[in-house]
């Protein structure tokens, strides 16, 4: 009975238009899109403190540089947990 519960079972899917798509696309592309607009909704600059100088930025490029570094660590870290 342990054998089957760890056996690995395939990714939850959904149809549209005949093509199988990854649930895990749909909430990626989902979260991508809100992150998106809400980067793009805050405009205004922004004065940020790195320890010892202090930098006037626009906020987009802060929230921008901020979410790309989130999904390269996501990426980071669900290909390093895939391995083992």
């Amino acid at each position: 009975m342990a054998r089957n519960a760890a056996k690995a079972h395939a990714p939850s899917t959904l149809t549209v238009k005949g093509q199988d798509i990854k649930l895990r696309t749909i909430g990626s592309v989902l979260i991508a899109a809100l992150a998106i607009w809400f980067i793009a909704a805050n405009t205004k600059s922004v004065t940020i403190r790195l320890w010892i100088p202090t930098v006037t930025l626009p906020l987009w490029s802060v929230l921008t540089v901020t979410f790309l570094v989130g999904v390269v660590l996501g990426l980071l870290i669900a290909h390093r947990r895939a391995r083992q």
